[in-house]
């Protein structure tokens, strides 16, 4: 799942470099960080959030398969 987020991210943003992914595993689910850099922010959320949102569903699918409960923040 990590991977899967980093690789959305990194073809998103104008600084893939800046792209960080961070996995807090817990007793019932996974918790990805995804931190840009400031300049990206509104590029990874989208107008209305409507590209956050569609990262958080493709990763909900992916999870699905592997019956897993994962979260997506956005953290600065």
């Amino acid at each position: 799942m990590k991977e899967l987020v980093e690789l959305i991210a990194r073809n998103i943003v104008d600084n893939p470099e800046e792209v960080n992914v961070n996995q807090v595993e817990g007793s019932k689910s996974v918790i990805l960080e995804l931190q840009v850099a400031e300049e990206d922010m509104g590029k990874v959320i989208g107008k209305q959030g409507r590209i956050a949102k569609a990262i958080r569903t493709v990763v909900k699918a992916a999870a699905t398969k592997e019956g897993k409960r994962v979260i997506v923040e956005i953290i600065q």
